[in-house]
């Protein structure tokens, strides 16, 4: 059942991106380089059971504004993955994004007491 609801979680986040912009070209885009990154979240061990135990767990804000060319981190030191907005982060692992067009990203967060997530990149 949960893998079906993150699936179907997954298939709405990539919807929303999908939507999310009207400038031409990708807002996002892959970067495994050794930058340090301008802004870096970690979602620690047993966030997933705290959500369980229903928790509030708080480990980013609700809303991130970023400008074009900035480098987005994301730790997941939990041992399941977690969606947040245009993101999904698999048990251990680690995203980075760097922002490369303006428009706003707005999807299901699974680490903020709210559920949401909105991301807003501007030049």
């Amino acid at each position: 059942m949960r893998l079906r609801l993150t699936g179907v979680l997954l298939a709405f986040s990539l919807l929303l991106v999908a939507c999310g912009s009207d400038e031409p070209g990708p807002l996002l885009s892959d970067d495994a380089s050794s930058d340090v990154p301008d802004y870096s979240y970690v979602i620690p061990a047993g966030a997933g059971e705290a959500i369980d135990r229903g928790e509030p767990v708080d480990i980013l804000p609700q809303a991130l504004d970023v400008e074009v060319g900035e480098l987005f981190e994301l730790v997941n030191l939990d041992d399941r993955g977690h969606l947040v907005g245009p993101f999904f982060v698999g048990a251990g692992e680690t995203l980075r994004q760097r922002f490369s067009a303006p428009g706003t990203f707005i999807g299901g967060c699974s680490v903020h007491p709210s559920g949401e997530f909105v991301l807003t990149v501007v030049e």
